[in-house]
């Protein structure tokens, strides 16, 4: 049986949330959803992530560049998309100079799962070549 990715999408819009889920599902993703950046680190803590699809703008003081680093410092590994509705050219430039991946919404699903994709085999083959 083939290797089933786990993806956690974080995004304070439910909506949001279920249309990725069902769509990812569909593709045979593992997935999980967080509506705020303290159920991503509790996703993220208790249980081991392929790939984070993480949303800029969270609730109150959070963005998604905090959720990315708590993931980053339990599993440095670990794949990231930043997905926006609009980003201010700093965040540009942090997500461009930290390699994350920016996918602007309304976000285009075949560019989703392409990214997605891209992402995972990349990781998939590095792991294979480290003989994980």
């Amino acid at each position: 049986m083939p290797e089933r990715f786990h993806i956690l999408v974080v995004d304070d819009e439910p909506n949001v949330l279920i249309t990725y889920r069902l769509i990812l599902e569909q593709q045979g993703y593992r997935v999980s959803a967080a509506i705020s950046s303290a159920d991503a680190r509790n996703i993220l803590s208790a249980d081991s992530v392929d790939l984070l699809l993480c949303d800029l703008s969270l609730e109150g003081q959070e963005s998604g560049f905090d959720v990315i680093e708590y993931a980053k410092r339990l599993t440095p590994e670990i794949a990231t998309v930043l997905l926006t509705g609009y980003a201010t050219p700093e965040a540009n430039e942090r997500a461009e100079s930290s390699g994350i991946p920016v996918l602007f919404k309304p976000i285009d699903i075949q560019q989703l799962l392409e990214t997605i994709s891209r992402l995972l085999r990349n990781d998939h083959e590095l792991r294979q070549a480290s003989g994980e």
